[in-house]
């Protein structure tokens, strides 16, 4: 099949207009310094949204700046922030980013703006405070600073245990800024908005009034329920910003399907192949089927594609002869290193958006390679930029877009915060980003400062990726989402509580702050159950020689990152999250950084470095891992777990374990994907608990549906398939934040169950969400099915990128029977009862 011309793969675009600008004057409260300073660096007159927020903040409202990428949220906050300081030198200020490369450009824009204050003028004393500042820089920042750029993980395991230093900062601090607050979602959310309830706590112990809140953040569909949340107020208190004034170019946004390649073909995509079966169920029993959460090693190339240099070193391939519509599609990889090269060779500034490490490293050097035919000079003008670089290499790698060293990142979401990179000419998308406000996020940083822009979404052969490139309305007119985070939940709680004991006891008019007071109680009598608190008259106490904070992960990786060395010079090259270690840097893995390849000699958990030597090798290496699932805890009166009916059919969510062991890896030639061999592992089984949503089926409903024992386990393992694909429709998540498990008879329900859970500690509200919409959420996934044109299934509808078990077997009209049953049983449908 000739390749079609690249017109074809545009299913639909749409142009926001130009927006011409509203300005208002600077406040009168505003130190005259620091407006000249503005006025000198080029702003000459702020829009009318800024000033509206700066106001609001400086009359010591709660405040939530929900206005799109590049609208300047920052002089919002900064102008009320330093005046005050100018005004009062003792005052000071916390400034939190989700990650230090914000937080260090947040520290070169403010340098800039103070540089430009007149001479003679009190310079307000900044200062970025992280685990990297030196002791000696740190006892300057206890003693002078007024503004600390840091981070939660810094607050939580360094400021907070250590407020007694901190006490100066403490006593004056008068704001708290909250940068990128859509970022805070999840676990990691949770965490963070009980640690900021920790600091509260301790500012009005040192000062007896709280701090003024600001939360900056992308728009959402309601900012003030998600900022009142998140810091632990009233919404009545909080006001909010979402409508901006600033100029806009005009911003092309296209939808972007990649052409078929043709038979035969790679139809069982599998990037995730290191997941494998789970429970041993016997041999007369099928295997159980899962699709386990593992963003590390997510790749956005759907399969190895032939029409491209590119070939997914993660995928576990069935090849076999294609037909009609069950053909697969160029994957969004190869489409968006094709892109980026015929930009970059353009001279256009481009980012290219992609959901993991090893595909930034991948599109970067593809589009390397096609730029050597294209624009020979500028193949070197294009390169990868992603999380587990060291701080210098992402510095000068922003630096290098800014100025146009560098035409194209391939990029994580890395750069879809707030680091201020202006003039770039396009996007690219590889795949959908996980949520609409993440989609317009990055789509913003096309066209900033009132210059045009070019957005690209590019499909990957994914349910739901497809579902948009399709249905046009789900991207430009779908509203956004909430910020989905609970800092209610008892295992984040737990951890915190434990925290805010070590840095002085709780007391028993303190409950509230935690959330519900009954909750709290609860969780306390557990902990001083487990001998973890004490309880005395006074209130509880942690009673350990341990930092209790210490024990709490706030990011949920599971521990410290790990170190990659080259075992031949001692140099640091990057880091590697603890959750993905097993996965990636195992002893035999393939490491790739900027290109260069490497091979794991040893990963040393103990002392958490993985040591490499550089190596040019022919092949990939894919992790191998086992799992088993299990319900937590019966249904009784007292526990956490609750089920529904529908006819027959039984709902269930509550808490679940989920057991994983990496146990072998293989090594496939590149790029055919030919296996050269398996190696076994040796590493630790690691343990999940989280929270799931299940539905039962019994064995004579589905024997009435017509399905036979042996189209069971497919139409189990395509219906789970397809709902986790689905389920982002209706919560705050994508699928690489779920997990999910299919078995034709489960030792734990006794029946043939389907599982969805939350891929993090203690749940993030997903599977719940899910439980809340059971109706709703299985009739999208059977739509999705049912609608697709393919005979047998495809990445489409039923086949997934992260399955563990090689997309097999799958039973697409089975799995339509299925999921008619279950919804024949729902309320006003069928006889259900609660």
């Amino acid at each position: 099949m000739a390749e079609p011309q690249r017109a074809e793969r545009l299913t639909a675009t749409k142009n926001f207009p130009a927006k011409t600008p509203i300005y208002a004057d600077w406040p009168n409260w505003a130190h005259p310094s620091l407006v000249h300073a503005y006025q000198t660096i080029g702003i000459s007159q702020p829009w009318l949204h800024q000033v509206s927020g700066a106001n609001a903040i400086h009359q010591g409202n709660t405040v939530a700046l929900a206005t799109g990428t590049g609208t300047g949220k920052s002089l919002s906050f900064w102008l009320p922030a330093l005046s005050r300081i100018m005004t009062d030198d003792a005052a000071t200020v916390l400034y939190l980013a989700p990650t230090k490369a914000l937080a260090a450009d947040q520290l070169v824009a403010l340098n800039k703006l103070l540089a430009a204050l007149p001479t003679g003028t009190r310079r307000p004393q900044v200062a970025t405070c992280d685990g990297d500042t030196p002791s000696e820089e740190r006892r300057y920042i206890l003693d002078y600073a007024n503004v600390v750029l840091t981070n939660p993980d810094f607050v939580h395991y360094s400021m907070l245990p250590g407020h007694r230093r901190w006490a100066r900062f403490l006593k004056q601090l008068q704001l708290v800024i909250i940068d990128e607050g859509h970022h805070y979602r999840g676990v990691f959310g949770s965490h963070v908005a009980q640690v900021i309830r920790r600091l509260t706590r301790l500012v009005t112990f040192y000062r007896a009034t709280p701090p003024v809140f600001v939360v900056a953040s992308a728009t959402s569909a309601d900012p003030v329920a998600a900022t009142a949340r998140f810091v632990g107020v009233d919404p009545a208190q909080v006001q909010a910003f979402t409508e901006d004034s600033a100029p806009q170019g005009t911003r092309t946004v296209a939808l972007w399907q990649p052409p078929e390649i043709p038979a035969p073909v790679i139809t069982s995509p599998n990037p995730d192949s290191h997941l494998t079966v789970s429970p041993d169920q016997g041999a007369a029993k099928p295997p159980a089927h899962n699709e386990s959460l593992d963003p590390w090693l997510m790749n956005p190339f759907d399969l190895p594609d032939p029409m491209s240099p590119i070939a997914d070193a993660e995928s576990q391939p069935v090849v076999t002869e294609s037909h009609g519509p069950d053909q697969p599609r160029r994957s969004a990889g190869s489409e968006a290193a094709e892109l980026l090269s015929l930009l970059a060779a353009a001279g256009d500034r481009t980012l290219a958006f992609t959901r993991s490490r090893r595909g930034a490293e991948t599109i970067a050097s593809a589009a390397k390679t096609q730029l050597q035919k294209l624009a020979p000079k500028s193949a070197d003008r294009v390169a990868a930029y992603r999380g587990g670089y060291l701080p210098e290499e992402r510095r000068q790698l922003e630096h290098d877009i800014r100025t146009g060293e560098v035409l194209g990142l391939a990029t994580t979401n890395a750069l879809e915060l707030g680091v201020d990179i202006s003039g770039l000419d396009a996007v690219l998308i590889a795949g959908w980003p996980g949520t609409m406000m993440s989609l317009w996020q990055q789509a913003g940083r096309a066209g900033r400062a009132g210059s045009d822009g070019l957005v690209v979404f590019i499909a990957r052969d994914d349910p739901l990726d497809q579902y948009l490139v399709t249905h046009s309305a789900a991207v430009f007119d779908r509203p956004l989402e909430q910020v989905v985070f609970d800092p209610e939940n008892r295992f984040v709680l737990a951890g915190h509580l434990c925290a805010a004991a070590a840095e002085r006891p709780v007391q028993a008019g303190e409950l509230g702050r935690f959330g519900d007071p009954a909750l709290v109680a609860g969780v306390l009598a557990e902990l001083v159950s487990a001998e973890v608190l004490r309880r005395r008259d006074s209130g509880w106490y942690w009673t350990h020689h341990e930092s209790a904070a210490a024990l709490v992960d706030i990011r949920g990786a599971g521990g410290s990152p790990i170190r990659v060395v080259d075992s031949k010079t001692g140099q640091l090259l990057g880091t590697v999250d603890s959750g993905a270690a097993d996965y990636q840097v195992h002893a035999g893995a393939v490491y790739v950084h900027q290109g260069a390849m490497f091979v794991v000699a040893h990963l040393d958990l103990a002392d958490r470095v993985a040591f490499v030597n550089r190596r040019k090798v022919d092949y990939g290496t894919w992790a191998r891992q086992t799992m088993s699932l299990t319900i937590e805890e019966p249904i009784t009166p007292g526990s956490t777990q609750t089920e529904k009916r529908w006819g027959p059919i039984t709902w269930g969510l509550g808490p679940i374990e989920v057991t994983t062991q990496v146990v072998s890896f293989e090594r496939r030639r590149i790029p055919d994907l030919a296996v050269l061999g398996t190696e076994e592992l040796d590493l630790p089984e690691r343990t999940l608990n989280t929270v799931g949503v299940w539905y039962t089926v019994p064995d004579d409903a589905i024997v009435a549906a017509g399905i036979t024992r042996d189209e069971l386990p497919g139409a189990l393992h395509a219906a789970e398939h397809a709902a986790i694909a689905l389920l982002p429709l209706f919560a705050t998540c994508d699928r690489w934040d779920l997990g999910g498990l299919s078995i034709d008879l489960h030792p734990d329900t006794g029946a043939a169950t389907v599982f969805v859970y939350d891929g993090l500690p203690g749940g993030a509200g997903f599977a719940a969400r899910g439980y809340e919409v059971a109706e709703q959420w299985l009739t999208a996934t059977k739509e999705l099915i049912a609608n697709c044109k393919c005979e047998t299934g495809c990445p489409a509808c039923i086949q997934s990128p992260k399955c563990g078990n090689y997309n097999s077997p799958l039973e697409k009209s089975a799995a339509i029977k299925l999921l008619d049953l279950v919804l024949s049983y729902a309320p006003g449908r069928g006889p259900a009862t609660e």
